[in-house]
């Protein structure tokens, strides 16, 4: 579609010579809503305002001045200039594309040679991995999926809270209250057991909060008992994340977590010192930002403690070094975008150029009955037991509407999984989403096993038809062209995405595919001998290619059959 964007914008450039440049132009295009109006459609409203006429006369003078051999039509309807594009030829381009590139369609060199660090998922450890820290890694994973399809190299860092005040709380809470047995039987269980009860418990005796503090302080000044603990909360912790990492498919080139930064906090204080950056405020060491318009980022507490500023201060340097990335993205819930704006501002006065490259990628909350989720009170829902009750209802449905599928334990765990992963990339990053299993697991509307059942369906088909690619000369139908002009926009899309940091328009996008495709399904039977079976069934396989392709870049698998 963006040759066709192009050749329309380069006739509208030649007939609005010295007013609007090309690129202009083609950030004006738009596609209408209603089919009638055409296939491309330019609004001249812009045109008016430079030379001073009704944008629906600038239309009609357009229309009539335009190279007309480059589409099947081009009119004017009121201030648009409307297109409808050679069927035929685009259909055979599109569909030939698609065939030649396979699962590269839509691939790009725009990244190449770069690298793009993203910091995503970061559990707690010793905590459960919730639903809360699910946006944080499927969002992270896709926009990974995204850089390298456009050429980046994508380093996915799972910065680990593996450090602070909370393991000194849980020391003193498994000393008081913990048992070696029960926490080897069901560590994250046990772990998070205590965790709340340490939490209630210090409302009735606030001791326990000093008991707490102390307990860290060992673990700081390298205690061995505290150390010896510490270090088996994240074994057992990072044991039950790699269970669930695997169950999406996620993996992480670096788990350096919060611990990795302890002795590399001073160099970014010294700096700090050095560049007379620091100032004191209420006995902390803080960097102020009023130039800025923010509060000022503490780097030191009054007791001489650093904080995750000082901390994602040295990463951000560490990361830099390492990878001399080209972007640095942190996939971070929208609380954290205060912390996320000082820690650039800090790095801008401290003299790097490159503060610029740190991108907080935000993200809404995870509701449960519109209410959020909290680890710290004990209402917390399990990823674990959430991916497991979608595979089992998955599972059901399988047995209820194809006992007979081979396989179905994998494909229970593709469709399960899935849904949960779909449900939240089709929502906007930045928006809540509210949980919901029976929504999620919907083979019918927006979810993640429609696609898939899609995708299952044009293989099917293409099975059944026996197609091979034999790059014949494509007849475009009617009913057909509403395909072909969405797997068109596939690699504009991809870019769109990429470049605002939003997997929701490639699940949008593969939903929309979906439809037109169920529509032509529906409307032709494309498995009926005659002269378009080999163009229907190379559509099917067009619309196979780039379903399986999207839903890839979603972090989400396609079993062919379901």
């Amino acid at each position: 579609m963006m040759k066709n964007k192009n050749m329309f914008a380069a006739n509208l450039q030649a007939v609005f010579e010295g007013y609007m440049d090309k690129e202009e132009i083609l950030q004006l295009i738009e596609v209408p809503k209603q089919r009638d109006h055409g296939d491309l459609a330019f609004p001249c409203f812009t045109m008016a305002q430079h030379l001073r006429k009704s944008p629906g006369l600038i239309a009609r003078q357009a229309a009539e001045s335009m190279n007309k051999e480059s589409f099947e039509k081009v009119e004017a309807v009121g201030p648009y200039v409307n297109v409808f594009l050679n069927k035929q030829q685009t259909a055979n381009e599109v569909i030939g594309e698609i065939f030649d590139k396979q699962q590269d369609y839509g691939a790009s060199v725009a990244g190449q040679g770069e690298v793009i660090t993203i910091d995503m998922s970061s559990p707690n450890i010793a905590k459960p991995f919730s639903l809360g820290h699910l946006r944080s890694t499927v969002i992270g994973n896709s926009l990974a999926l995204l850089a390298e399809k456009r050429g980046y190299t994508a380093v996915r860092i799972n910065h680990l809270g593996d450090w602070g005040t909370q393991f000194g709380k849980l020391i003193a809470a498994y000393k008081r209250w913990g048992s070696k047995e029960q926490v080897s039987r069901d560590p994250i269980k046990e772990l998070l057991a205590l965790y709340v009860r340490f939490h209630h418990e210090s409302e009735a005796f606030p001791e326990l909060i000093e008991e707490g503090r102390e307990w860290f302080k060992k673990l700081e000044d390298g205690d061995s008992e505290a150390l010896q603990l510490w270090k088996w909360f994240r074994e057992e912790s990072l044991q039950e994340f790699n269970k669930i990492y695997e169950l999406l498919g996620v993996y992480f080139d670096s788990t350096e977590g919060e611990a990795f930064f302890n002795d590399k906090m001073e160099r970014i204080v010294d700096v700090l010192s050095a560049k007379n950056l620091l100032s004191k405020s209420a006995g902390a060491q803080v960097v102020q930002l009023i130039e800025a318009g923010m509060p000022p980022c503490l780097i030191k507490k009054s007791d001489g403690a650093t904080l995750y500023a000082t901390r994602d201060l040295a990463a951000a340097v560490y990361r830099k070094e390492r990878y001399h990335f080209a972007k640095s993205l942190y996939v971070v819930g929208n609380e954290q975008s205060l912390h996320f704006n000082q820690l650039s501002a800090v790095l801008k006065k401290m003299g790097y150029s490159w503060w610029k490259d740190i991108r907080h990628i935000s993200f809404g909350m995870v509701l449960k009955d519109g209410k959020k989720l909290s680890t710290r009170k004990g209402k917390v829902v399990l990823l674990e037991e959430v991916l497991k009750e979608s595979m089992e209802l998955a599972s059901k449905n399988i047995e209820a509407k194809n006992p007979d599928l081979a396989d179905k334990q994998s494909v229970a765990k593709s469709v399960g999984v899935g849904a949960v992963v779909f449900h939240d990339l089709k929502n906007h990053r930045n928006n809540d989403i509210e949980f919901s299993l029976k929504d999620m697991l919907r083979v019918e509307g927006e979810t993640g096993p429609y696609v898939q059942y899609t995708y299952a369906r044009a293989c099917s088909l293409l099975r059944k038809g026996n197609f091979q690619l034999t790059g014949e000369t494509l007849v475009c139908e009617e009913e057909a062209w509403p395909v072909v002009k969405v797997l068109a926009e596939f690699p504009n899309t991809i870019n769109k995405a990429a470049e605002n940091d939003d997997p929701s328009k490639i699940a949008k996008y593969v939903i929309d595919l979906a439809q037109e495709f169920n529509k032509f399904y529906a409307n032709k039977r494309i498995l009926e001998e005659g002269k378009h079976k080999y163009s229907r069934l190379s559509l099917t396989y067009a619309a196979s290619v780039v379903l399986k392709e999207g839903l890839r870049l979603l972090g989400v698998d396609s079993p062919p059959e379901m």
